[in-house]
Parts: C-alpha cells; structure tokens; sequence
C-alpha cells in the first residue's frame, strides 16, 4: 500500500516539476539558513569558551589605585598602593589557592637585527598556575629565580615568532635595554583574550628583576596588579569581601573613605560574554527558524493548488472505492516527502557554506549530528503540520461533486 502510495506521489510531484521545486525551495532556504546559523553560533560560543578557558579559572586581578597630580588623574595601576606583602596577606585567606604579583610594562626586545615591543610581566612562580599557563618547551622559572633576580625568561609564541622565526628560542639570548636575558622556556599559545589584546604577545620574567633592573618602582615591594585565583566560583563572592575588608585594613582607609586599589572579577566577565554570545547564538536560529515557517506556508499553499487541480481525480478515487483515510494520507505523504527533499538539501547547503565561510574568512564553525536530526525533525513536523489543512480538505471531498469538478 505504502509503495503505491510513494509511486502515485512520484508521479503528481512529476508532472509539475517547477512547482515542486520552488515549493521545496522554501525549506531548502530555512533548514539552510538554520544550519548555517546555527553552526557559526555554535562556532561563537566555542571560540569564547576557548578564550575563557585560556585565561584561566576562577580569577580574580585586584590592581593599584590612581594617582592624583597637579590636578591630573592616573588611571588603575598608576598608583603604588599595592605590594608583594599584599600578595602575601591574600594568599592566606580562606578559598583563595593561588596569588601572583605581577609588575607590568612594555619594552623593546632585541635578538640579532629583529627587535619587537612586547609587553613584559614581571612576576613570581606562582604565575603559571594561577593561569593555568604551560610551556611546550624549557621550563618556568622558579622561586630560587625570583630570589636572586635572575636574568632569565619565558616567551610566548608571538613575540618568539617575531624574533626567532622558526627556530627555537630556548637557550638564545634577547636584550631589554642593555640587559641581555636567557629565554628559559616558551610558553603554550593561548590566543586572544576577551578585550582582543593577544595574550602570547609576552615576555615573563622574575618579579624582582622587573622591580630592580627594568622598571624600577616608587619603594621596595611595589607591584601594579595582583593575579588571585579562587578554589571554586562558588567561593568568589566570600574571597572578594575578605580581600577588599583585608586590603582596606592593611592599607589603614578609614570608613567611609574609598578604596584606593580596584578589583576585576574576571569569571564574571567571563560569564557575562559567554552569556551573550549563547543570547546572540539564539537569535540567529530564531532569526533562520522564520525561513521554515515561510517554507511551511509555502508548501500548505501549493497542495491546496494541489488538491483543487486534482478534485476530479479525488472523486474517480472515492468513486471506485478509495477511503477518506487514504486520500488523507496520499497528500499529506506528498507534503512530508516535499519537506524531507527539502530539508535534505537544505543541510547539504547549510553544511556547505559553514565549511565555505569557515575557509574563506577563518570564522568557527561548529556543526553537531544532533542539529542534523533536529532540521529531520522539524522538517517533518512542518511538512505534516502544513500538510494537514489540504489533505483533510482533500479528504472530506464529496465524491458526487468531485466529479462534477471542472
């Protein structure tokens, strides 16, 4: 029964071959469009996801207030309110399983004829794992090196790749100034952070060499940020009170007067971007999702054309026999089949031009078997949910007037 059904479906979708292809390209545009959405939403929210992930967990960067002079405002980090015993104090707080003082700046590097300006981290050991940030060759520097102010380095791939090119630039030797230092290690490539400032475009060197021989400081100990990571981003909340009520303690603010360091929950932000992007990733399926609903009116258009070309036929059908539920079915199979045709080449195309826009302008694209099925899925829906109205009609013909049709 079935396959007389599908051949005598063939047969009517045959003998208007330019109408059953514009009805079908109404769900080739909208699973299209979705697919295609989709993926490059889905591509979105991996690219943020990878971004967080490179910034580390659970962090939090507490930096120095502002100064004030001749009327003039430093920003955040120009003031020397914070220190290495600041550091110190936080890493005692309960919930808090890793603290990193960092001296920032930007300076000229120097390797043979190349030469790049890079920004420059001074920093303790501590650094790596409070970033989660590994090396793919050497080794960090460690606590003894920070100690006795080696002269000794890591570099990230940007800077490497300026520099040394292909070579490796493990045991080679830069200059900052005319201070010659030995690269010790390169560090992984983490890519770009949330603000677009690339994070391998960097040189981490010992805290106290930056302190003492490359950017000095107002007094001993000074230092412009503080790297704090958390055990858990359920413990932020608690750790950023104990740390705003112990830095206000030990830098002796009275009540009332305000902080004079800033503090940057960086989990938050973090957040707040994936948030977005998961919004936006939405909308645009939402956006594609109208194509499917054009698509379904087209197609519950075109098989009421259908079923009013075909009436006579319709009443020889009851005439010899034929049940209102076969009738019912043989249209609304005609609908499911112009909506699977469609959803079927609709993915085609939809999984073409992720992989097309993914090649030509390098965007990520991520595209999921469970998508596929979902577009399956809907198609059908559509195609009986719009099917239905004609078929029925179809259906509930009277034979008697049917063949009076003309």
């Amino acid at each position: 029964m079935l396959k007389a059904m599908l051949g005598e479906a063939w047969r009517a979708m045959g003998a208007n071959r330019m109408r059953t292809a514009l009805t079908m390209l109404g769900m080739v545009i909208g699973v299209g469009a979705v697919v295609l959405m989709m993926a490059i939403g889905q591509g979105a929210q991996l690219a943020v996801q990878q971004t967080i992930a490179s910034m580390g967990s659970n962090l939090f960067i507490v930096l120095a207030g502002h100064t004030t002079a001749g009327g003039v405002r430093s920003g955040s980090g120009g003031g020397p309110t914070l220190t290495v015993s600041d550091a110190e104090a936080i890493s005692e707080l309960d919930g808090v399983i890793g603290v990193a003082p960092i001296h920032p700046g930007s300076a000229q590097l120097v390797h043979g004829a190349n030469n790049w300006n890079s920004w420059v981290h001074g920093t303790t050991a501590a650094y790596f794992d409070v970033r989660s940030w590994s090396t793919v060759d050497g080794a960090p520097f460690t606590d003894s090196d920070v100690r006795s102010a080696t002269r000794v380095a890591l570099i990230g791939k940007t800077a490497a790749d300026k520099l040394f090119g292909e070579e490796s630039p493990v045991g080679k030797t830069i200059r900052i100034g005319q201070t010659p230092f030995i690269i010790v290690g390169l560090l992984a490539a983490k890519g770009q952070n949330l603000d677009g400032r690339d994070q391998d475009d960097m040189l981490i060197i010992p805290l106290s060499t930056a302190q003492r021989k490359l950017f000095g400081t107002p007094f001993q100990g000074s230092v412009r940020m503080i790297m704090v990571k958390t055990s858990s981003v359920e413990a932020m909340p608690a750790v950023e009170q104990a740390m705003t009520a112990l830095l206000r303690q030990r830098h002796r603010l009275r009540e009332g007067q305000d902080n004079d360091f800033y503090m940057r929950n960086l989990t938050a932000v973090a957040d707040s971007a994936a948030a977005t992007t998961r919004v936006m990733s939405l909308l645009l399926g939402a956006i594609a999702s109208v194509s499917l609903l054009v698509g379904g009116i087209g197609i519950m258009n075109i098989m009421l054309v259908s079923v009013t070309e075909r009436t006579r036929e319709i009443g020889i059908r009851m005439a010899i026999g034929a049940r209102q539920r076969d009738i019912l079915s043989q249209f609304l199979l005609e609908a499911i089949i112009l909506s699977i045709a469609g959803c079927i080449i609709g993915l085609m195309l939809g999984i073409g031009g992720a992989v097309l826009a993914n090649r030509l302008t390098d965007t990520a694209v991520v595209i999921s078997g469970s998508e596929a099925l979902a577009a399956f899925g809907v198609a059908a829906a559509i195609g009986i949910f719009f099917g239905y109205y004609p078929a029925h009609k179809a259906a509930k013909l009277d034979p008697i007037e049917a063949l009076r049709y003309q």
